[in-house]
């Protein structure tokens, strides 16, 4: 297994924790040299603020502990592609990378909720360049967890 795959498996990994907690599938870490120095998960129920997604968690706790300078040779890996604010709050944050499992496409087939904004839309359109990864090959595989989440939560099963 390659870090790129241990590294989006790890963000599986919280965005079921995140729903175990009570909130919505969604995972990221922060990666610096190929080591996560921060994780978080969505807490949009928890924490009564629907802002708090888990990338918008992430880079609030990224901007706590370290300046642009050095967020510009960090990674984001998300479960899933970081939605249109998401995507916003990366840019201004300085993070330099970002490489996602489950695409905003396919997370709008399963829940039939969204923005549908690509997060390469809403990058591409600044002044610095970052780097966009994913869909990768594990897709399906973060797929899974909004397969088992959004139904039940949005009354459609």
């Amino acid at each position: 297994m390659d870090n790129q795959t241990a590294l989006l498996r790890e963000a599986i990994a919280l965005s079921k924790s995140a729903v175990d907690h009570g909130n919505e599938p969604f995972g990221a870490v922060l990666v610096k040299d190929g080591e996560i120095i921060l994780r978080a998960e969505n807490s949009v129920f928890g924490g009564r603020d629907m802002t708090n997604h888990a990338e918008m968690n992430l880079v609030k706790l990224a901007a706590q502990h370290y300046d642009p300078a050095f967020l510009a040779d960090c990674t984001l890996y998300s479960n899933t592609e970081p939605c249109a604010m998401c995507a916003g709050a990366i840019y201004w944050s300085g993070i330099g990378h970002l490489v996602f499992a489950c695409s905003e496409q396919r997370l709008g087939e399963i829940a039939g909720i969204g923005l549908a904004v690509p997060s390469r839309s809403v990058l591409e359109t600044g002044a610095r360049s970052v780097t966009v990864i994913g869909p990768t090959e594990l897709e399906e595989e973060a797929a899974e967890v909004h397969k088992a989440f959004w139904p039940k939560h949005l009354g459609k099963d």
